[in-house]
């Protein structure tokens, strides 16, 4: 077994955890069985991580298989109903579009934050990078608890107007 690829295996399945559980949290609700497909997925990938090409994005490439587990645990379950069949593939199509979407405002947050001047970048990535606190933020900066609310309240406004901006026009 190759060290190196085990430990870049882990290392993308741990970083993407949260956004394939979530994905098959869309279909199956139940938490334990939720665990149960992200295993079964985790041993197929593990098997397929060979065929992985790097220069791809790993969570499309992951959602490939979980699809395909949560389509064998459907076929397994006993207690799904027709309705759930039928319901998965459009539950995941959604989760799909939800995905894409998300990634297209994180694309435009970058852009518009590169919009934004050097006191409100250090403040929006000292609030959201390195989770200072306000109180942290106003004894760093010199400015008081409601001038930095304000300013993050201004700064979150200005970037949600840019993003929608950018959104609209991309269409």
């Amino acid at each position: 077994m190759d060290s190196e690829r085990l430990k870049k295996f882990t290392r993308l399945l741990i970083r993407h955890a949260l956004e394939l559980i979530r994905y098959i949290l869309v279909v199956v609700p139940n938490h334990t069985e939720t665990s149960d497909i992200l295993q079964e997925f985790s041993v197929s990938l593990w098997h397929k991580f060979g065929n992985y090409d790097s220069d791809r994005d790993f969570v499309p490439w992951a959602l490939g298989f979980v699809r395909i587990e949560i389509q064998r645990f459907l076929r397994r379950s006993a207690h799904h109903t027709p309705l759930t069949e039928r319901a998965a593939p459009l539950l995941l199509e959604e989760q799909r579009n939800v995905a894409t979407d998300l990634d297209r405002r994180k694309f435009h947050l970058q852009k518009c934050m590169n919009q934004l001047s050097d006191r409100q970048k250090q403040m929006v990535d000292g609030y959201y990078r390195m989770e200072y606190s306000v109180s942290e933020l106003s004894q760093r900066t010199a400015q008081t608890v409601e001038s930095i609310y304000k300013s993050l309240q201004r700064i979150r406004g200005s970037l949600h107007d840019c993003i929608e901006s950018r959104m609209r026009t991309a269409k």
